[in-house]
């Protein structure tokens, strides 16, 4: 790792808003300090590249990646995950967490928050195990429980502050309780991993007021879309045209096809969607056997599905093996998605979404120097975390 100085770079400048084709981001420490196109820009003079330069990316749903996983692996290994998401443009994470036995949950939550204290990721997202049996996908139906204050109330004392989103299901007893003591406490609900019909959807989304609220992977761990039975879906989507929610969305093609990424994007555009990786340990690893919390799960042509069920082509997915780089690289290269679109989605509105959009997420002046610069084909050429150029085993 190399120290962070003054910075400048020049290509084609993604910001929050427009593309700029010849533009230059310049920085001093750890800061922004210009941002607009090359013509107006008066310091020193920087080479034209054909680079695109883009935000530091934003993962809220992430389980590990090389070999490491976050609900699994002894605190040495938790940074190898870190780091492969960072060296892939990736500059701020949640950890995410998969329901497991209370006592495992809140030892991991203690070893993530030392994470969170040192300033390698964002916060935590604890993904169950207040959740339905009925479409648990990857989480182990053993550890899924009805809400329950008393373990949340022990989760977040070992997380020391570092919980910064849960997922439950709103038809689960107790769902009214634990919403309320995310509230309370600050932390982004997220609607996921639910059998919830439409009308228990919507009264969970009005019950949660006007905070911030997601919704975990739209689509998967929860009812197909009927035209008669619409379930969480349509709710969802309303919910995000109305502007009081955001949804994730696994754009890697395994998740959801192409075509539908692209009609969310049209329905209700990047500052409503969050693209995540849901990454597990297998994300930039061959295909293989590994752990998803308390599950084995194998890999075949970088699919991750449940070890336990014979077909693996029907075997629920056990999360992902992508970045969210490379699902900037699928929206807008495949799903056809308006690159600043795709960004926002990658940047701002994860940000904005736990309460980092005034630091992080942008390529605005006064704004973190988080920049990830790629090639045509949306490869990394360089990652800048905190005006810091970073190597793939910083």
């Amino acid at each position: 790792m190399t120290a962070s100085t003054a910075t400048t770079l020049r290509g084609r400048v993604v910001t929050r808003d427009q593309v700029i084709e010849d533009g230059v981001v310049a920085s001093t420490g750890d800061r922004i300090s210009w941002v607009g196109p090359a013509s107006a820009w008066t310091g020193d003079r920087a080479p034209h590249t054909n680079s695109t330069i883009l935000p530091g990316l934003i993962d809220l749903h992430c389980h590990g990646g090389a070999g490491a996983s976050f609900p699994d692996s002894p605190a040495v290994d938790l940074m190898t995950a870190v780091r492969h998401h960072r060296s892939r443009g990736t500059t701020t994470m949640l950890a995410s967490l998969v329901s497991a036995p209370p006592e495992r949950l809140i030892e991991q939550t203690s070893l993530l928050a030392d994470l969170y204290e040192s300033g390698d990721i964002a916060g935590l997202h604890i993904e169950g195990p207040f959740l339905s049996v009925a479409r648990c996908g990857a989480q182990d139906p053993a550890s899924l429980r009805s809400g329950d204050p008393g373990l949340l109330r022990d989760i977040l004392a070992a997380g020391r502050g570092a919980v910064r989103s849960m997922t439950l299901a709103p038809e689960i007893d107790g769902f009214a309780a634990v919403a309320e003591m995310l509230r309370e406490n600050g932390i982004l609900p997220s609607i996921g991993h639910t059998d919830a019909d439409a009308l228990t959807t919507r009264r969970a989304v009005e019950s949660l007021g006007d905070g911030p609220m997601t919704a975990t992977h739209l689509f998967n761990g929860m009812p197909t879309w009927h035209h008669r039975s619409p379930g969480p879906v349509s709710e969802c989507l309303a919910a995000a045209a109305r502007s009081v929610m955001v949804l994730e969305l696994i754009g890697d093609g395994v998740h959801l096809a192409d075509e539908t990424v692209r009609a969310v994007f049209d329905l209700v555009g990047g500052a409503q969607i969050a693209l995540v990786s849901d990454a597990m340990a297998a994300a930039g690893m061959p295909d293989g056997r590994y752990r998803l919390g308390p599950l084995d799960v194998t890999v075949q042509h970088s699919v991750a599905r449940l070890s336990r069920d014979a077909d693996s082509e029907t075997a629920p997915i056990a999360g992902g093996t992508a970045t969210v780089l490379d699902l900037v690289r699928r929206a807008v290269l495949d799903a056809r998605v308006p690159i600043v679109e795709a960004v926002r989605a990658a940047s701002s509105t994860p940000a904005a979404s736990i309460g980092l959009g005034s630091d992080i997420g942008c390529l605005e002046q006064g704004m973190r120097a988080d920049v990830l610069v790629v090639d045509a084909a949306f490869e990394p050429l360089q990652v800048i975390r905190s005006g810091t150029a970073i190597r793939e085993d910083s």
